[in-house]
């Protein structure tokens, strides 16, 4: 059933103008006063009461309800969104910054639940599990040959803290199956991917996202680099797309002096909200430089924009997303939940960042799309910047709004125009599976390789290289790599040294060439 656009204002003030959950008020239309109040209002509601009781085939009214408030939404803005309950938990937990599990990482490869790697110090890693093996059974549960989604995989393997599980697991290096128990623990999700000394006296901390542990854990990975000499810190903020903004808030309090504004925020009745940095900033006086590409939005452009605007560092690399929209959720009864925009928020010196959406959704997802077409993302240049929006920083610095951070230093992509989607690939999980396939095929022959060993193993051969290319083109991507051939043995191998001897080299690998640091360095 299809809900005329005629009465979408209607709707939109049911539903959020109020705050109202909209199950509820369905399920109760003679109860609210709202409804009582406003006969417009309660059309909808009588609506779907009609077609639940008189129409005459059976109607999934959840379905209409779900398939109204994403209707609504649409007309908002590009941010505000419903999140149905099969989702939400996954959202919750990903945010929340840990769970109850066994701690392994793994994928389906050929029907089969494999193990890239368990978790450093979890509880499958100390139960004996290691990269390769294959879960067959969880407790007397077959998952192999069932094509079973992740959901139903993750409800098998999570559980409550300290209950015990029987794994039988196939170890293909050894050709045999091995029962073992596993107890169940609490495992985090790091927003924090590595914290480690570049060279000399450069820090390096790379945020995936900003989530409830990930002031904690930076402040941690800060204060360890400090401890070893860190007088100067590089944010890496590249592909992070945000999330709460207390805590860049919380980073950026970390970074600035006393009383200088990180951020302000504006309703919709002109009611600001300003946050200003405290006493407690253990890193006030060092040089700090973010990276941000096209991929950097939200609370990261927060982040940017108070360093930025502040004039306390230096922003490297290509023009952030463009999302100044503070959203809320709102939580519905059946789990359900509605991200819905509150506010905008502004950078210190006043401009919002947000880029226009006044062409709809797809358009303004798709913005991203023009600045591959008109050459931004290999020339300064060539963005296009308003100086209707132009401010100032108290050191008189032009910095601009309307469409994300312009950083301070500028940095291509790191491939040649026209073959853009082979940097995306390279941050895929494509790459991880690969190099587990490849791996699997022959485990044995890295045994015993110190790193050095294994970088000059990786260096001195094209022979996964090739096998990439080869691999890429079997899954039905018509993708030649060409001139990109150094950036792809790069990732490859940074991959390799993940899977077989931790997160820390694989950015060992990666940050040696990569173009923003080797930029941060030159500029310090």
């Amino acid at each position: 059933m299809k809900i005329d656009n005629k009465y979408l204002p209607i709707i939109i003030s049911v539903a959020l103008g109020l705050g109202v959950v909209l199950g509820g008020l369905l399920n109760a239309p003679n109860q609210s006063p709202f409804f009582a109040k406003n006969n417009s209002k309660n059309k909808l509601n009588k609506l779907i009461d009609f077609i639940d009781n008189e129409y005459v085939d059976n109607v999934n009214t959840d379905s209409i309800v779900n398939l109204t408030v994403d209707n609504i939404l649409a007309k908002l803005d590009p941010h505000s969104v419903y999140i149905p309950p099969s989702e939400q938990a996954e959202v919750v937990e990903s945010m929340k910054g840990d769970f109850v599990g066994i701690g392994v990482n793994f994928y389906m490869y050929n029907d089969s639940v494999a193990i890239i790697k368990p978790v450093e110090n979890g509880p499958s890693a100390k139960a004996g599990i290691k990269a390769g093996d294959r879960i067959l059974y969880a407790d007397k549960t077959k998952l192999f040959g069932r094509k079973l989604p992740n959901d139903s995989l993750f409800s098998k393997l999570k559980g409550t803290v300290g209950s015990e599980i029987e794994l039988t697991v196939y170890r293909k290096s050894e050709r045999k199956k091995i029962k073992l128990k596993v107890k169940r623990d609490v495992i985090p999700l790091k927003s924090v991917d590595i914290s480690m000394l570049l060279k000399n006296d450069t820090g390096y901390i790379k945020i995936n996202r900003f989530a409830e542990t990930t002031y904690g854990e930076f402040k941690r990975g800060l204060d360890a680099l400090k401890k070893q000499g860190a007088k100067s810190l590089i944010i890496d903020l590249r592909d992070n797309g945000g999330g709460y903004m207390e805590e860049a808030i919380a980073i950026a309090d970390e970074l600035l002096k006393d009383k200088q504004l990180i951020v302000f925020t504006k309703n919709k009745k002109g009611n600001i909200d300003k946050t200003f940095a405290t006493e407690r900033g253990s890193f006030e006086s060092g040089n700090v430089f973010v990276l941000i590409n096209e991929n950097s939005a939200s609370a990261s452009e927060i982040l940017a924009g108070a360093i930025q605007d502040n004039d306390r560092g230096t922003i490297v690399g290509r023009r952030s997303f463009g999302k100044g929209l503070v959203q809320r959720e709102m939580d519905f009864d059946d789990g359900s939940a509605v991200r819905l925009t509150i506010a905008r928020y502004y950078t210190p010196t006043g401009r919002s960042i947000q880029k226009p959406y006044s062409k709809g959704n797809e358009a303004y997802f798709k913005e991203s799309d023009t600045r591959f077409v008109n050459g931004e993302l290999y020339e300064k240049d060539s963005i296009k910047v308003s100086n209707a929006l132009k401010f100032k920083t108290k050191k008189g610095k032009i910095v601009y709004g309307g469409g994300g951070i312009v950083p301070d230093v500028f940095v291509p992509l790191e491939v040649e125009h026209g073959n853009e989607s082979t940097a995306y690939l390279l941050q895929s999980g494509v790459v991880g599976h690969f190099v587990f396939e490849q791996l699997d095929k022959n485990r044995n022959a890295f045994n015993g390789l110190t790193f050095q060993q294994f970088l000059t193993k990786m260096n001195e051969t094209d022979r996964y290289f090739d096998s990439f290319q080869k691999y890429i083109f079997e899954n039905g991507l018509d993708l030649k790599f060409g001139k990109s051939k150094s950036l792809v043995k790069r990732y490859v191998a940074a991959e390799f040294a993940r899977q077989l001897y931790g997160e820390k080299y694989y950015y060992e690998i990666v940050l040696k060439e990569d173009a923003m640091i080797k930029a941060v360095l030159k500029n310090q």
